[in-house]
């Protein structure tokens, strides 16, 4: 079975709908298995410690996750054109996974969501990119043979999946049918990578 893992970090939960389309359009590829993960909350407050296990949503990640995935899909909500400050913690916390070069060749894709048309969302899926080159990853985004990117009125890129929030509590229609685009192309990827 080829593991796909869907890392996110969603606060008001509009990237963790995207990562459930994503996961969606991987497990419509035979013998492919979504694993949905997140990450803690941080805080500045050094004395507060997250539960083991979230109240609810996605187990949290373990490095044990990255390295026995076969691609990665990361996401996360635009803060300022940048990830998150929880999972860009986690992804500082992988030169362990990065030493053993335990990514290295495997797919992986990004995707993100703002609550603004001009928020970020290009800029944000590339910082998400960055440290994925230095762990050697394959980076795939969303080709234009994909129709929805071509006519989607809201979120959607060539450099991965998006989702414009404001004002709109649902995922588009177009923006579904690139989120599992993307997962399908993902999963396809790694089993051609695989074998």
């Amino acid at each position: 079975m080829t593991k796909i893992l869907v890392l996110y970090y969603s606060r008001d939960g509009h990237t963790e709908k995207m990562a459930n389309q994503i996961a969606r359009g991987i497990e419509s590829i035979p013998n492919v298995e979504a694993i949905l993960r997140t990450v803690p909350e941080i805080s500045a407050v050094s004395e507060k410690i997250a539960n083991e296990i979230p109240e609810k949503g996605s187990p949290y990640v373990t490095l044990n996750d990255l390295k026995n995935c076969d691609g990665l899909a990361l996401g996360s909500p635009t803060h300022f054109g940048n990830m998150a400050a929880p999972l860009k913690y986690f992804i500082d916390s992988t030169t362990q996974v990065w030493f053993s070069g335990a990514l290295a060749g495997k797919p992986a894709a990004v995707f993100t969501s703002t609550g603004s048309m001009h928020g970020g969302q290009e800029t944000t899926l590339l910082s998400m990119m960055l440290p994925l080159i230095h762990h050697g990853m394959i980076l795939m985004g969303v080709p234009y043979s994909e129709n929805s990117l071509r006519e989607t009125k809201t979120g959607g890129t060539p450099y991965g999946a998006s989702h414009l929030s404001h004002e709109q509590l649902d995922l588009s229609h177009d923006e579904k049918n690139i989120c599992q685009a993307l997962g399908a192309r993902l999963a396809s990827t790694a089993i051609k990578l695989k074998t």
